[in-house]
């Protein structure tokens, strides 16, 4: 099973100030694992382009682009850090990695519908599933796996796609932004009550969210899975899956307070795959969230790859 690698060096220049839990170290960490453990030989490494204005188009209002640009590109004239919000910093390097990250999704998404891969996962930051159609929010600019959808059925024909979101946090940039479009099924868990306070009434037909209790241990959520998330996938038929790869709901994440460990993301991928392989033809494009325990989240992301490179 061939599985792509994408990330690019621009996504460690993005950097939101000292302390910040999203930093350049949670990629050093993912690929300092890889490299350790031998599981890098298994991936083909690609680097990630830059997405192009239509592309990101696929998901954001054009006014959106325009002022987020202006803004960075102030940022990138001064040298400073600018605040967009009390959780999102950007710095002169933000734009090429916010940039270098929807490409990501979008070459790997080309890569697997053209066979060049059978999956891929995408390495990259900063992450997306929180950015709305029209607005930055928890550390996101753009919607990564969001773009990687619509450019899947929009631009490359598919009718049918599903996003899985299992990050701790509601992925509502994404359901802002796919909300009644039947094309595309989006399932996920998040934790209740956690930010961004959102999802417990899902905003289309096309949603199927399961908020959880904190404390809530892995066992649980499987059960929860497969009892919601999987038939509705079986009732869909997805040509291909998009995951917002997020791996805070790690028992040792501190920005949540889930009991998710190592066996439960390998089981919740290979349920994934399963589903892939019956209805996707294996097509599955995985895009990393968050995570911010930086051990826990190299080993769950290399747990999650073992899955998908079937090593």
């Amino acid at each position: 099973m061939t599985t792509a690698y994408y990330s690019h060096p621009d996504c460690r220049a993005h950097e939101m100030g000292a302390g910040h839990p999203e930093c350049p170290q949670r990629l050093d960490a993912i690929e300092d694992h890889l490299l350790a453990t031998g599981l890098d030989v298994a991936l083909t490494r690609v680097e990630a382009p830059l997405a192009q204005h239509s592309d990101l188009m696929l998901a954001h209002s054009e006014s959106y682009l325009l002022e987020l640009a202006e803004f960075m590109q102030q940022a990138e004239a001064t040298g400073e850090h600018r605040a967009l919000d009390p959780d999102t910093m950007v710095c002169p390097h933000t734009w090429r990695a916010a940039l270098r990250a929807a490409g990501a999704a979008v070459a790997a998404t080309d890569a697997v519908i053209d066979g060049r891969a059978e999956n891929a996962f995408c390495a990259i930051r900063p992450p997306g599933h929180h950015a709305t159609r029209s607005q930055t929010m928890g550390f996101c600019f753009f919607n990564n796996v969001a773009i990687a959808a619509r450019h899947a059925v929009d631009v490359r024909g598919l009718k049918r796609v599903a996003i899985v979101d299992f990050d701790v946090h509601h992925g509502n940039g994404t359901e802002d932004i796919i909300a009644g479009d039947d094309r595309i099924l989006m399932v996920s868990f998040f934790q209740d009550q956690l930010y961004p306070y959102s999802g417990g009434v899902p905003l289309g037909t096309n949603m199927l969210n399961l908020p959880i209790p904190a404390y809530t241990r892995g066992g649980e959520i499987r059960e929860l899975i497969e009892a919601n998330w999987m038939p509705r996938l079986e009732q869909f038929k997805p040509e291909m899956i998009f995951i917002s790869a997020g791996f805070d709901a790690h028992r040792e994440d501190d920005l949540g307070q889930l009991g998710l460990v190592e066996a439960d993301y390998e089981w919740i991928t290979r349920r994934l795959v399963d589903a892939a392989k019956r209805h996707s033809k294996g097509r599955i494009v995985s895009c990393l969230e968050g995570g911010y325990a930086l051990s826990a989240l190299a080993r769950s992301v290399a747990t999650h790859l073992r899955v998908l490179a079937d090593v």
